[in-house]
């Protein structure tokens, strides 16, 4: 696959300039409601599908084929990502119109660093072809551990993540707007919003593990790799706001990821062997979402939309009108003193 390089000056481009429309779009805090997280989540799907149709119209359909591959992967293992970014902010009780911020930074740092994963992915395969069977016995053996531990839930309160944020960086109990940091009484300090960022960073890495080798199990093309993941990343806040509410709904979901890992590491895992082409990758990939999600809608049934429920990690509350009053600004203006 010959990708020039303004292609991927203009795929770059593209990202920024929707990261740009996105932030103006929500640059005030509010309440993102299930209307119109829908509305987002439809246009950065058609805009990962679009995508997909120029891929397959500059460069052939089985490129096509594995780039649509990915992107189904990269999509239906994000949606473990917005479950656990639930009930990191259930934990920490932040209030939602603080949440897209959040989201919005800890997409920005997800996209370079998948970018710094896919190149180190791309590089060791050009230079080492037996790690794609390292990559493959990964998979497998990740998606097994996923299915024997299906039913376990996530306990941000006993990260070690939070227990050496909470160490090393001061931190106040109280938000303070959107803020991430604050000065108080001269000394700078965290909000509770800077440590579930940290956490949503920290989270995105986990996952980053697993699901950077799956889309190496589809295509060994780093152009596809890296724009399956980015547009299947940008679409996770919306997704958020709109399935957030509903995670006990998706009963079989996880079960349905675990067999996905299973089966792209066996793909990857017979590449010398026997080749099995991207449509049927694809169909089974497809077919396995589609079948868990079906069945847990249809185990769940009659069930509504409802807050996640999850341990509190501490007691945070929203700042007073006093003590944001009393704050002071993060970064103060030297004065030079003049003598006349």
């Amino acid at each position: 696959m010959d990708v020039p390089l303004y292609a991927w000056f203009a795929v770059l481009a593209a990202i920024v300039a929707m990261l740009a429309i996105d932030l103006f779009a929500h640059r005030r805090a509010h309440v993102i409601g299930v209307r119109e997280a829908l509305g987002w989540s439809i246009v950065w799907v058609l805009t990962g599908i679009t995508f997909g149709i120029v891929v397959w119209n500059a460069w052939g359909a089985e490129f096509g084929q594995q780039y649509f591959a990915g992107y189904l992967i990269e999509k239906s293992l994000a949606v473990d990502n917005v479950f656990v970014w639930a009930i990191v902010f259930a934990s920490f009780a932040v209030p939602r119109e603080y949440q897209h911020r959040v989201l919005f930074l800890g997409v920005l740092g997800a996209l370079v660093l998948r970018g710094i994963f896919i190149a180190a992915g791309a590089a060791l395969i050009e230079n080492f072809s037996w790690i794609l069977y390292v990559f493959a016995a990964f998979l497998i053996i990740t998606g097994i551990r996923m299915l024997l531990t299906r039913d376990e839930h996530v306990h941000p309160e006993r990260s070690r993540t939070l227990r050496l944020f909470r160490r090393f960086v001061p931190m106040t109990d109280a938000y303070h707007g959107q803020k991430f940091l604050i000065r108080r009484a001269g000394v700078v300090v965290a909000t509770p919003l800077l440590a579930v960022l940290v956490l949503v960073e920290v989270t995105d890495v986990i996952f980053a593990v697993d699901s950077i080798p799956a889309i190496f199990a589809v295509t060994s093309e780093p152009f596809l790799v890296f724009t399956a993941n980015a547009f299947a990343i940008l679409g996770l806040r919306a997704m958020y706001f709109l399935l957030a509410d509903l995670v006990h709904r998706f009963r079989y979901l996880k079960l349905g990821l675990s067999l996905v890992l299973v089966w792209v590491g066996v793909k990857m895992a017979l590449l010398d062997v026997f080749y099995i082409p991207t449509p049927v990758s694809l169909a089974v990939v497809a077919a396995i979402i589609t079948v868990s999600i079906v069945a847990s809608l249809i185990a769940t049934r009659g069930q509504g939309r409802h807050e996640v429920e999850a341990t509190p990690a501490g007691a945070f509350r929203i700042a007073t009108d006093e003590e944001l009053a009393e704050a002071e600004p993060l970064f103060r203006r030297s004065r030079q003193l003049t003598r006349t």
